[in-house]
């Protein structure tokens, strides 16, 4: 929240701008329309249920939720029908005509209006200089035209407006209709310059729809008449000539019995199917015992295993007793020996129920045999009978086809011509019913004040529109603007420190780079301090002594921030030498007041003149300058030579500071060629300037020529490119700086005015 109230902060009179050209143009829209008075009325609008029983179908009212219901009588009462009602009913086209018809020209006092009222004009003229450019291309349209009118053909003119019809036009316009919620109320409006007019139009407009609807009904209730009166005789031709159709038909292929034969064969068919299907299921289950019977041949050891065998009462019952006389015969045997009588009756016994057993099994496979025949045979007369009975059910099928569409014709054309018969019956009953009810709930009343224009709406729509477009715009410049203004974003994008920011001093009220000398307690002095404590405690160990001062394009303050730092440095007993060694546009001799005739230049190149001094003390300071010197050809070649090296070195003994004033580096290589023999470099960046763009590239340079980055130090920071803890001026203002400068300075003026005082005495 604070980052946004900043970004406002920081463009807050083009917020206050835009915000004031809205309200002004509000205030002029509101001041210079004509004031509109609007009537309303209540009326009710709902279907009438009562018509809905008697037109409802087989009885069944039709009382059904239609959702766009209201929205159609709404749109109903703004037609130009009802317009043009309400003209005629309330004579406004003859007796209140005055009230239309001349509103635009007394509508054009305004000053919109006056301004509307030239742009149409000046439409016109140009309209009308187009018809004289394009005036040969009319009249060969108009030539085009000629052999119509020669052979007799008759041209389309149009119609100009009525009275009446411009009229209803404005009351359209002016008519609004908005739904009582939760209710099947609507409120209609009428809007006009006159209040009477207002209201009297309101009440009419109720009444105009009234009529219109109640016309609207008869008049399609008797077309409606007139259609179902005449396809109701079409109807009854056809349904007559498809009855006589039917009726030959019939003769023809005598269908009387049809309908009953249609009903019992499809029963006989299904009955012998199941009978069918029956049959097949015994038939197989007979094959299936018969297969095994034969298969068991004369086994009849094996043939007693089959469950129709072993299921059979007479032989189990021969099985126990052939089980009896054989344990009979083993205790015979025990006993006796095989000759003896009672043993050769047992023997006896025994085989003939063997005999017995044997004559039953046949007597079964017999049966067996036989009812696998029979089944067969079932099943052959059952197909007969079931293909007999398709084979005149599809007859019969093929003939009632036709009887079915001949039929279903005629009754369809009875189910139309009763249908429109009853329509017919209905439709002359309800004629006069009207399908919606409406009743005037309230009536207009004369309005005391103006609905147009609403001066607090308008007032607060324009402060709106202004303060949105105006923080959209603010943004949007914000995003748009890649300027360096924010230390901590300098941090965080390459990893540097901010050493501090200097405050933009007006060059009207203050001179920069003699404010900090003469001013050596005001908060800009105290933000060179804070620059001070961060360069000093840069580096680990010790202190820098040679120091590089360059910014990324000329003009960003460079050596107006070498010249202050110096004054800084100097002002604990140290020495400070400032070497300008911007050959190409020197600038310390000029700020600092001394000549510039022997310098740096001169060293390097080799031209030492012993009569002339290469360093220069200014007065009543600890500061020193060599001077740029004459500007020489070749600047970049001199700063990397040896003697270069050499007398940095040899001023690091002489001096406590020495402060390198060298050339931008995205302009010139002379920064690069210093960078390595000093202990670190200060860049200097114009807040509100300076693009990243020109920092990468900046920065990418000097790492790449192996220079110690110290720190960035912000100058010309405005407070509205300010972000907290990185403006020097404005934080010591909040810790008093500030007050004390002031009183500073009004002690200084009381001072000042007593030593007048003294002096004129």
């Amino acid at each position: 929240m604070r980052d946004y109230l900043r970004i406002v902060s920081k463009r807050k009179g083009l917020l206050l701008t835009l915000i004031s050209i809205c309200v002004l143009a509000a205030l002029l829209s509101v001041y210079s329309t004509t004031p509109l008075y609007t009537a309303s009325t209540r009326v009710l609008i709902d279907k009438n249920f009562d018509t809905g029983r008697i037109e409802g179908v087989n009885g069944s009212p039709y009382a059904g939720w239609d959702p766009n219901f209201q929205q159609t009588q709404f749109e109903m009462i703004c037609s130009e029908n009802v317009a043009l009602r309400v003209v005629k009913n309330l004579q406004l086209d003859t007796k209140y005509r005055h009230y239309f018809l001349q509103q635009t020209q007394t509508a054009s006092t305004g000053l919109i209006s006056g301004a509307m009222e030239g742009l149409s004009s000046f439409v016109k003229d140009t309209a009308a200089a187009l018809e004289g450019l394009f005036s040969s291309y009319l009249g060969q349209k108009e030539e085009a035209a000629a052999p119509d009118e020669k052979n007799g053909v008759e041209q389309i003119t149009a119609v100009p407006e009525s009275d009446a019809e411009k009229i209803a036009e404005m009351i359209q316009a002016a008519i609004d209709v908005k739904p009582v919620r939760n209710t099947k109320l609507a409120d209609v409006f009428f809007t006009h310059k006159k209040p009477e007019i207002a209201q009297l139009v309101a009440d009419g407009l109720v009444q105009a729809y009234i009529d219109e609807t109640l016309d609207l009904k008869t008049s399609t209730a008797r077309n409606a008449l007139q259609w179902m009166t005449a396809k109701a005789e079409e109807e009854q031709k056809k349904l007559e000539a498809s009855e006589q159709n039917l009726q030959k038909y019939m003769r023809d292929n005598e269908i009387v019995t049809v309908e009953n034969k249609m009903t019992v064969l499809p029963e006989r068919l299904s009955s012998f199917s199941k009978e069918l299907s029956d049959a097949q299921t015994k038939e197989k289950e007979q094959e299936a015992m018969y297969r095994q019977i034969e298969r068991a041949g004369k086994d009849y050891t094996l043939l007693e295993t089959i469950p129709l065998f072993a299921e059979n009462t007479v032989l189990r019952d021969l099985r126990t007793k052939m089980v009896t006389a054989e344990q009979k015969v083993r205790e015979l045997a025990a006993k006796y020996g095989e000759k003896h009588p009672a043993m050769q009756q047992a023997l006896d016994e025994q085989r003939v129920l063997q005999r017995e057993r044997r004559t039953e099994i046949d007597r079964i496979t017999a049966a067996a045999r036989n009812s696998y025949e029979l089944a067969k045979a079932k099943v052959r007369d059952i197909s007969v009978m079931v293909n007999e009975t398709k084979a005149e059910l599809q007859t019969l099928n093929e003939r009632f086809v036709q009887y079915s569409i001949l039929n279903r014709n005629k009754e369809m054309n009875r189910t139309v011509f009763e249908a429109l018969s009853s329509s017919i019956k209905k439709t002359d009953v309800t004629t006069q019913a009207a399908d919606i009810k409406i009743w005037a709930v309230k009536k207009a009343e004369l309005p005391n004040r103006p609905s147009k224009p609403n001066k607090k709406m308008s007032l607060m729509a324009g402060l709106l529109a202004g303060i949105g477009s105006g923080l959209s715009l603010i943004f949007f410049l914000d995003y748009l603007d890649n300027t360096v203004g924010s230390g901590k974003e300098i941090e965080e994008r390459y990893g540097l420190t901010v050493l501090g920011s200097i405050e933009d001093v007006n060059p009207k009220k203050r001179n920069i780079e003699t404010f900090v000398r003469d001013n050596p307690l005001s908060p800009t002095a105290e933000s060179y301090r804070l620059i001070r404590s961060s360069l000093l405690l840069s580096t680990p160990e010790r202190p820098p002594k040679v120091v590089l001062m360059t910014s990324m394009v000329q003009q960003e303050g460079k050596s107006t921030t070498t010249k202050n730092l110096a004054h800084i440095l100097a002002q604990n007993n140290k020495k400070v030498l400032i070497v300008d060694c911007d050959m190409r546009r020197p600038r310390q001799h000029s700020m600092f007041g001394i000549i510039n005739t022997y310098g740096l230049s001169n060293y390097l190149s080799g031209n030492v003149d012993e009569k002339q001094t290469l360093i220069q003390q200014v007065p009543d300071s600890q500061v020193f300058v060599i001077t740029s010197g004459p500007v020489p050809p070749n600047p970049a070649e001199l700063l990397n030579s040896a003697r270069m090296a050499q007398l940095v070195k040899n001023m690091q003994e002489q001096f406590d500071y020495v402060l390198l004033d060298s050339p931008p580096v995205q302009q010139v290589t002379d920064s690069l060629a210093l960078a390595p023999i000093a202990d670190g470099t200060v860049v200097v960046v114009h807040a509100g300037r300076t693009t990243y763009e020109m920092l990468d590239s900046g920065i990418k340079r000097l790492r790449e020529g192996h220079g110690h980055l110290l720190g960035i130090v912000l100058n010309r920071l405005k407070k509205k490119h300010a972000d907290k803890g990185y403006y020097g001026y404005y934080s010591y203002s909040r810790y008093g700086y500030s007050s004390y400068y002031s009183s500073y300075k009004a002690e200084g003026k009381k001072t000042k005015k007593k030593d007048d005082k003294k002096q004129e005495a």
